[in-house]
């Protein structure tokens, strides 16, 4: 089951000639997962090698533009891209309270016809998750829907979890957890469900149990009886469960809300975070509601992140040093300085990071 990370803008505030702005893409068995749809994600779209065609699902951090200005063009060319599907499901979007009348008004205004249908559900945020003076009640905004537009859902944050669950499938569960920046933040953990353990077929032969619908019974986690009496329960022929990989994505922030968090990313096989200033801008970052790299290892550290990953960066710092450009590398450095040595990577536009699957080892029962 591949799974990889590409990066389509890595820059905070504006897109710029070596960064664009803030987006990536989460592709598993080749569907698409937007995260963040910043200005000219189309663009960074066609210049690699992703089909946006096959983006099933989107999900926004926050309402900033440099997250979400890019949302409209990218649903529009879309459209113009499809042809109409009356069967076809809809495009779920994710996102705080409010994004859905963003999305409709523009719609709207611009006049236009979506060849699809879609559906927002929008995380309703708490007063806590930015300053008080920063935060504005969206659920007072008309309730008004578009045609091509399906009734989504309104995420309240579960009290005992401390998130909002998005996603539970068979397959992969998707929950969201708040962060702290200048208007509410979220950040999202997709995390795969374990899968069964492979068939010990030379035990099984042994057993006198050849390969045929028997093995599907105990790969699906039923019990065998042979004609001879004699009982095989999966747990003697299976390989231990291979644990599924998790992955978590943070907006800006300057930390996340409650203590829950770190637990949810506990010993995530990937943690992206932004690291918007060098740790000698500390003060400012903060003011901003923003990250350092100091910022951003502490809470690799602290849920246990196997690998940590660095993006959204000023657009002072660029991939190679030029003049009057500050160097992207200090960032890794402080922040692998903080993770005492642990490597740390720098995302960089259009790189693609691959996250292997998981194994596990038969325990050896005889």
């Amino acid at each position: 089951m591949a799974m990889d990370v590409t990066f389509l803008g890595t820059g905070s505030a504006y897109p710029s000639p070596t960064r664009g702005a803030s987006a990536l893409v989460l592709r598993r068995e080749g569907e698409c997962w937007l995260f963040d749809c910043g200005e000219g994600t189309q663009t960074q779209l066609m210049k690699s090698q992703l089909k946006a065609g096959r983006i099933t699902k989107i999900f926004i951090t926050h309402l900033h533009g440099d997250h979400f200005f890019g949302l409209p063009g990218l649903l529009c060319t879309l459209s113009l891209q499809s042809s109409p599907e009356p069967t076809k499901p809809p495009l779920d979007i994710y996102g705080p309270i409010g994004l859905r009348n963003f999305i409709w008004r523009t719609m709207e205004l611009s006049h236009s016809q979506l060849a699809f249908p879609y559906v927002v559900h929008e995380l309703v945020p708490t007063r806590d998750q930015c300053p008080a003076e920063e935060f504005k009640d969206f659920s007072l905004l008309r309730d008004e829907i578009s045609p091509r537009e399906a009734r989504g859902r309104i995420l309240q944050l579960d009290p005992g979890e401390n998130s909002y669950l998005l996603v539970d499938n068979e397959q992969l569960v998707v929950k969201a957890f708040r962060l702290f920046h200048r208007v509410p933040s979220f950040g999202f953990v997709v995390e795969e469900k374990p899968r069964p353990g492979k068939l010990n077929v030379e035990k099984l032969k042994d057993l006198g149990v050849q390969p045929g619908p028997a093995y599907g019974k105990l790969k699906n986690g039923i019990s065998l009886v042979l004609e001879d009496g004699r009982t095989i329960s999966p747990s003697d022929v299976l390989e231990e469960p291979v644990p599924g990989r998790k992955i978590c994505i943070l907006g800006d922030c300057s930390g996340p809300v409650g203590d829950e968090a770190a637990e949810l990313c506990r010993e995530a096989d990937l943690l992206i975070h932004e690291a918007t200033l060098d740790d000698s801008q500390e003060e400012k970052a903060k003011e901003h509601g923003h990250s350092t790299p100091k910022t951003a290892a502490a809470f690799a550290k602290l849920c246990g992140a196997q690998k940590l990953l660095l993006t959204h960066f000023s657009q002072r710092y660029k991939a190679g040093v030029g003049e009057g450009d500050a160097d992207v590398t200090q960032l890794k450095r402080q922040a692998e300085a903080a993770l005492d040595g642990q490597e740390v990577a720098l995302a960089e536009d259009l790189m693609t990071l691959e996250i292997p699957v998981k194994k596990s080892s038969f325990f050896g029962k005889k």
